[in-house]
């Protein structure tokens, strides 16, 4: 139902300012978007945190340092959490649709909220939450973000400050397919411009859960996760060739969805 809403508020939205919903993406565009996302090798190698299935992701292997960890959208898999928790790291999580991690941990600090653009009873942005829990702490960061497509009004709504602190970020991409409409490139565009500006993309894994679609010689799958990692921990950059990752697994028992190459050969 949640992602019903997300998606009619942005048809709304797009319409009251007099995009054409109908439109398709010039490709050149969309091309270009795709080409800036191409992950990168770092000299830290990639390590999977987390469970052999959904719920466990690939990041870079430098933890090293960090305290604290955000973990917006809960649902009933913590394994990523509890690997983050079981380093030392503490970790808050937020969603309003449960009442608490689907496991315990001593490190484990929860909210009954969304993470979006407002505060209300239901909804805090992500400034906020790290506000409430950590206000004077200003070292580096991990956050690992699901929420099923508020990922968007989540992040433009974040601060740069706040960003710059996120030395890693795992986030899941929702409704990626629309990318061919224009109406949700303007929007997605923004959203990807604006963590590039700090981070580049480290690892691609595309979630098995709902196919792609294929079209101008491009395949955009539905869903991806993202692994980001900010720049100024890159000593030297190389666009990643290899894939799937020896370390990827699929989401679900469905087909298998490799990442297609148009999102890593130059």
């Amino acid at each position: 139902m949640r992602n019903k809403l997300i998606k009619d508020y942005f048809i709304r939205l797009f319409s009251s300012m007099g995009v054409d919903i109908g439109a398709r993406t010039p490709l050149k565009h969309l091309r270009d978007l795709i080409y800036s996302l191409h992950p990168m090798d770092s000299d830290n190698s990639l390590i999977r945190l987390g469970p052999d299935g959904d719920g466990g992701y690939l990041l870079p292997d430098d933890l090293e340092g960090i305290k604290y960890g955000f973990s917006p959208g809960v649902s009933d898999e913590s394994g990523f959490e509890m690997a983050l928790a079981e380093r030392g790291i503490e970790v808050f999580l937020a969603d309003y649709s449960v009442d608490s991690p689907a496991e315990f941990h001593e490190r484990f600090h929860f909210d009954k909220k969304f993470i979006g653009a407002h505060s209300d009873e239901k909804f805090m942005t992500m400034d906020q939450w790290k506000s409430c829990r950590i206000p004077d702490y200003d070292d580096d960061l991990i956050m690992q973000m699901d929420i099923e497509g508020a990922e968007f009004e989540a992040l433009l709504s974040i601060s740069p400050e706040l960003l710059s602190q996120f030395r890693i970020m795992i986030i899941e991409f929702h409704y990626l397919q629309e990318l061919f409409h224009e109406r949700f490139f303007i929007l997605l565009s923004r959203v990807f411009q604006k963590l590039l500006q700090s981070h580049s993309v480290a690892h691609i894994h595309p979630n098995n859960c709902c196919g792609s679609i294929k079209g101008g010689g491009l395949e955009i799958p539905r869903v991806a996760e993202f692994t980001f990692y900010r720049n100024d921990r890159f000593e030297r950059k190389s666009f990643a060739q290899n894939f799937p990752h020896t370390l990827d697994r699929d989401n679900t028992k469905k087909t298998t969805l490799v990442l297609p190459s148009c999102w890593y050969q130059q």
